[in-house]
């Protein structure tokens, strides 16, 4: 297992290191040392399973926040995303920057996303399974996001008309956001 920080302070990229034979391979997916020798989070209490049928299928830009901020280890078990992750960690250098991952079933990759990032991203393939852990429980009341086509992302997804959910059509822009997180912690 390799492990090499993406462009964006506290994500990760995952090499994985299938051991082939004749009966086909075996592939270490988590081990808590080489997590913490690399000082990365691996308390995962939680692992989801997103089946798409359809490829161009987009979901995101998701994050909870607050005491449900969560980290995240994406994979995929079937078929190929381009998997995206934009900062939205106040006062971050980074803030607003975003940075993607090619993830599919035979490239052997995984993603390690920290706390305070956006996610999403858009089916490659027909029937695509995406496993991910988490180190947080779903908390629908800390959920935020935002909407996957922001002008000032500009993010180059790979389609342009994708199946999404009317939920993630309605996520603000970066922009309003913001202000959301401002308000939050000014009524704190």
């Amino acid at each position: 297992m390799i492990i090499q920080p993406c462009k964006l302070q506290g994500v990760y990229e995952f090499i994985l290191q299938p051991k082939q034979d004749h009966r086909g391979h075996f592939t270490r997916i988590y081990d808590q040392k080489i997590f913490q020798e690399h000082g990365l989070t691996g308390d995962w209490i939680q692992e989801n399973r997103s089946f798409s049928a359809k490829k161009g299928t987009l979901r995101g830009l998701h994050l909870q926040h607050g005491i449900y901020a969560e980290t995240k280890l994406v994979r995929v078990a079937r078929g190929g995303i381009f998997d995206v992750f934009v900062d939205l960690r106040p006062g971050s250098p980074t803030y607003g920057q975003w940075d993607s991952i090619l993830l599919t079933e035979n490239n052997h990759r995984m993603v390690y996303i920290g706390k305070g990032f956006a996610h999403g991203f858009c089916t490659l393939t027909d029937d695509c399974e995406i496993v991910y852990k988490t180190d947080q429980p779903y908390a629908p009341e800390h959920e935020g996001g935002v909407i996957w086509n922001d002008e000032s992302l500009r993010i180059t997804w790979p389609i342009l008309k994708p199946v999404i959910s009317e939920r993630d059509l309605s996520l603000p822009s970066l922009d309003e956001f913001k202000r959301i997180q401002q308000q939050k912690t000014k009524e704190r």
